[in-house]
């Protein structure tokens, strides 16, 4: 199979990097098909998904038309056996391997055999759970970065099994896409940009955790000396704090590392009051409007 024989993307997992992937790809000229066990969680995509395109119109980075266009190619579903059109495969489901191995072992069952399988794991890496797929030959990770239209980085990271035709098939969808791919030669958790924003969230965190200073502070902190729009916190909520607690738990878990899990601790009492982020309207900040984004933010004290 080659790059012009990909035309329908099966998008499995409707959450933000689920929407922002399957709308990329619909600018890019693919048939979608946006796939999540739960319908309401579907309604929530599809608003999300023409809020994303309504925003690129304003900036002038699409027309109209061009937005209505690539919004009538994203289908929504939440029958998995609509993968049967699928020439790609593009996984984000929560991080938890055994859930991605299962929905994976479905998903062999209804895709065609050409199909290409690519997990959006961000802390995982593909060969925990490649024999699940059931063609571990045909399976990576594409790793997107949100937003995936302003980051344009994609990590391409095979397995020991996957082929060397299945990775030149991810970089050059990767550049038909608008990304650019940057090919890993050995497996590695996080990641290169994750590894690096990992060990800053997770420093932010422990400095929050440990009483050290308020999150206002540790951000403003970050903000005022890089010249930065924007601290750790603020980005942990566009990332998601059900998606950093996901993360910062299971490793906590995995390595009984007691920073780690006091940092998860830390997060998790955002995501039991529903505080998951930017999405929800309130993280560590509120929105739409943060704290962060305003003139005098630099100069206010938190205490």
């Amino acid at each position: 199979m080659n790059i012009d024989d990909l035309r329908c993307i099966f998008v499995a997992g409707s959450g933000t990097m689920g929407e922002q992937i399957g709308l990329q790809c619909a600018l890019s000229g693919y048939e979608v098909i946006l796939y999540d066990i739960a319908p309401e969680a579907l309604q929530t995509a599809e608003a999300q998904i023409q809020a994303y395109a309504a925003f690129l119109v304003d900036q002038k980075r699409l027309t109209q038309p061009e937005a209505q266009a690539a919004l009538r190619r994203i289908r929504y579903s939440a029958n998995p056996g609509d993968a049967v059109q699928a020439d790609l495969v593009s996984e984000s489901v929560p991080e938890d391997p055994a859930l991605k191995a299962k929905v994976f072992a479905q998903l062999n069952t209804i895709c065609p055999a050409h199909t290409i399988f690519t997990t959006n794991t961000s802390t995982l890496v593909p060969s925990m759970f490649a024999q699940a797929t059931g063609r571990p030959g045909q399976f990576a990770a594409l790793h997107f970065h949100t937003y995936v239209w302003d980051s344009n980085v994609v990590d391409v990271m095979p397995h020991p099994g996957t082929t060397s035709e299945t990775v030149e098939l991810l970089v050059a969808f990767a550049r038909r896409i608008g990304q650019i791919p940057i090919l890993l030669h050995k497996e590695s958790g996080q990641y290169v940009f994750n590894a690096l924003l990992g060990a800053w969230n997770s420093a932010a965190l422990k400095l929050a955790t440990d009483g050290v200073a308020a999150v206002e502070d540790i951000d403003r902190a970050w903000m005022a000396i890089m010249k930065a729009p924007i601290g750790p916190f603020g980005v942990m909520d566009i990332v998601g704090l059900k998606t950093v607690w996901d993360i910062t738990q299971y490793w906590a878990t995995a390595t009984g590392d007691a920073q780690l899990q006091a940092n998860a601790n830390f997060v998790k009492q955002y995501v039991d009051q529903g505080w998951t982020g930017v999405k929800s309207g309130r993280g560590f900040y509120t929105y739409p409007d943060p704290a962060y984004g305003r003139g005098g933010f630099l100069t206010e004290a938190a205490g």
